[in-house]
């Protein structure tokens, strides 16, 4: 789904590539992607499906969210894979809770406004949870967020570990204790990046860790969700955004894509994910096996 890594380097680097903004070419068609591993998929799967389709492809991939944002609102980016709830609360400033369908639809009128198009979603909710260890869960009967609250209130000491991102989000970390009414000390808090939280709960240094639910280390290292049972958190579908420019210089490439986009679920994202985090595959050998899998190369 999601850091806000904005680098200098970043930034140079679309300021450097940059040259007319406002105008898609048909000749090339710049593809997008966050710094994390489904990001890092995606952008390679899509690179390599639009190339074998005859495409000119450029990808900028390993970009924080707002960075990538706003360069694709520049016109720097064309295409990229974003989620629901995210467009909706950090990029709309929408914080009213909306089912999943009103969620696309919101964000597909908004960004629409925009000059970007939202294509099919697909059925991967890669949205953000807190986990436990499973053995945890059963020593300490805690199951739901709610539990983890009642937990906290009543005085029980637990480390948490999350990246710094979601610490500082609307649809994060503060307005989650709000939302479930208990606060947790700063000092209980360890900020790091996202890979590492899922080292530190495996190991035991942290008991309760931020997850990316189709994440494929969540079930490898035996982690259970807690159930957010208040509906805190919006849905996070995962759908490829392009600008409507682009469409109108390739206007077959929303078919394309949303064939794309159809064949990608939970389970689908989850095996491809631990594929590259727990066996150690390549980016771009996990990409190109799933499309040659379902002949899209």
């Amino acid at each position: 789904m999601k850091t806000l890594m904005t680098t200098l380097t970043g930034l140079a680097l679309f300021t450097a590539t940059a040259t007319a903004t406002t105008t898609a070419s048909a000749d090339e068609i710049v593809i997008g992607g966050k710094n994390f591993t489904e990001q890092q998929l995606l952008a390679s799967m899509t690179t390599q499906y639009l190339d074998g389709l005859g495409y000119d492809v450029d990808t900028r991939a390993g970009m924080g969210s707002a960075v990538l944002r706003q360069a694709q609102e520049n016109g720097q980016i064309d295409l990229y894979w974003e989620y629901t709830g995210t467009s909706l609360i950090n990029y709309n400033d929408v914080t009213e809770s909306l089912s999943a369908d009103e969620t696309y639809q919101r964000v597909k009128e908004l960004d629409g406004e925009k000059g970007l198009v939202w294509l099919e979603p697909s059925a991967a909710n890669n949205t953000y949870a807190l986990a436990m260890r499973a053995e945890s869960v059963e020593e300490t009967g805690i199951s739901t967020l709610s539990d983890l609250a009642s937990a906290v209130n009543d005085g029980e000491e637990l480390a948490f570990a999350m990246n710094a991102e979601f610490y500082a989000r609307e649809d994060g970390w503060r307005p989650l204790q709000r939302a479930y009414d208990f606060r947790v000390e700063r000092g209980a808090v360890k900020r790091m990046d996202s890979g590492l939280v899922y080292q530190a709960l495996r190991d035991g240094q942290v008991d309760i860790g931020l997850v990316f639910a189709t994440d494929g280390r969540v079930p490898a290292f035996d982690f259970q969700i807690l159930e957010d049972d208040q509906g805190f958190f919006p849905a996070y579908a995962l759908t490829p955004v392009v600008r409507q420019d682009t469409l109108d210089a390739n206007p077959e490439l929303a078919e394309q894509m949303n064939a794309l986009s159809a064949l990608l679920d939970d389970d689908t994202m989850a095996s491809l994910n631990a594929r590259v985090d727990v066996e150690r595959e390549t980016i771009e050998d996990v990409a190109e096996s799933f499309l040659e899998d379902n002949d899209l190369l």
